[in-house]
């Protein structure tokens, strides 16, 4: 299992909404910059429909503070460079995901990175928007990342997910059927956050106060701080032969490459 964040490199992090960012690797881009690495994000929509009370939070004005809260959070944890894609909160898997994965590919061009960090195919709480970013950042890293690029799936773990079931289940954290869980040897990399470096990630996700106020002050500052304490990802490993030209396009529904 991988143990030494130096040895990641260059680190490009690929989300579909604010605040995804964080939980799922906050603790991990802190460390990364910590260390002298560069980190970049990336967000796919501006969460704009990610709300209970839409009277309160009409898309434009929820875009508009949820765009403020994840510069803070990314300011937190160090992290200076950030992109967004423009697209419509709840609606990835319906956005061409041709255009999608070209403009990742663009991306990564341009950064270069090392190692790319991202959702798992099941999205780790079976969002869609999730898993259709999966799809998207799996395919353009098979076609433009440089040769040696890892890709680090965010993952959930059994003991994780057993230890925290009641606390998932009665805050409705994942959608029905999720989370699909890996046993601990199938990790490359586990983070068990020091206090430092998870009181820092405390204070990224409390400053998207939108989508953690409510949950930190239910739940309580302290079991929270546990509940995100933990890092995990595997390493995938995508198959450069599933896309035999440069005009190879990505076949949504079919869930394979099609050549134009």
């Amino acid at each position: 299992m991988l143990t030494d964040i130096s040895a990641l490199g260059t680190i490009l992090g690929i989300w579909a909404h604010p605040d995804d960012e964080a939980y799922l690797s906050g603790g991990l881009m802190a460390l990364a910059r910590d260390a002298g690495a560069r980190v970049v994000c990336v967000t796919a929509t501006r969460g704009e429909h990610g709300t209970a009370d839409p009277d309160r939070w009409p898309p434009s004005r929820l875009a508009e503070r949820r765009t403020i809260e994840l510069t803070d959070c990314l300011h937190l944890l160090g992290v200076t460079e950030h992109h967004w894609l423009g697209y419509e909160d709840g609606r990835c898997a319906e956005a061409s995901p041709t255009v999608a994965i070209a403009e990742l590919c663009d991306l990564i061009d341009l950064i270069r990175p090392d190692t790319v960090i991202s959702f798992g195919p099941d999205g780790n709480t079976g969002h869609p928007d999730h898993q259709a970013v999966a799809r998207w950042t799996a395919a353009a890293v098979d076609k433009a990342a440089p040769v040696g690029t890892r890709l680090l799936q965010a993952s959930v773990t059994d003991e994780w997910a057993d230890r925290w079931r009641t606390v998932n289940d009665r805050f409705q954290v994942f959608l029905p059927g999720y989370p699909i869980t890996q046993p601990e040897h199938t990790l490359t990399l586990h983070l068990t956050l020091d206090q430092p470096t998870v009181d820092r990630k405390l204070r990224a996700l409390a400053a998207q106060a939108t989508q953690t106020e409510a949950l930190i002050a239910e739940m309580g500052p302290a079991t929270y701080t546990e509940w995100i304490a933990d890092e995990t990802f595997t390493e995938a490993t995508p198959d450069s032969t599933s896309h035999p030209c440069p005009r190879c396009w990505w076949n949504i529904d079919e869930a394979r490459w099609n050549c134009s």
